[in-house]
């Protein structure tokens, strides 16, 4: 992200993508619900998915969103529901491989962590 001169609270942004990480994993939960006769039904997926929407949604209205944070937000939105889907496929392992899940949140979470500075940052 840019360290140019901005008025944006990074404590902010942190909960947007812990919160987008929270939306990611339990829309995967309740689409697990759906899909996997495995899975049975919890509605605290459901109870969750609403809250964290609705704190995003209230984040969004109170806080400025620097330039990279709704792409960085969708991507750890996918992180949440491919781990959660890497998961549950490690528990029932007939529902299939969890292979790709794993390699699409790794590199979804490498890119995030390069985005944020994480990685590649010079000493």
């Amino acid at each position: 992200m840019s360290n140019e001169n901005n008025t944006v609270n990074r404590g902010s942004e942190r909960k947007t993508l812990v919160l987008a990480v929270v939306a990611g994993v339990c829309g995967d939960a309740l689409l697990s619900w759906v899909t996997m006769s495995e899975v049975g039904f919890s509605i605290f997926p459901l109870i969750a998915l609403v809250l964290a929407v609705q704190a995003l949604y209230q984040e969004y209205l109170t806080n400025p969103v620097s330039e990279d944070i709704p792409l960085v937000g969708l991507a750890c939105f996918f992180v949440g529901a491919f781990g959660h889907s890497a998961f549950v496929k490690a528990q029932h392992p007939d529902a299939g491989s969890n292979f790709f899940a794993i390699i699409v949140a790794m590199l979804l979470l490498a890119w995030v962590g390069k985005k944020l500075g994480f990685i590649g940052k010079t000493a």
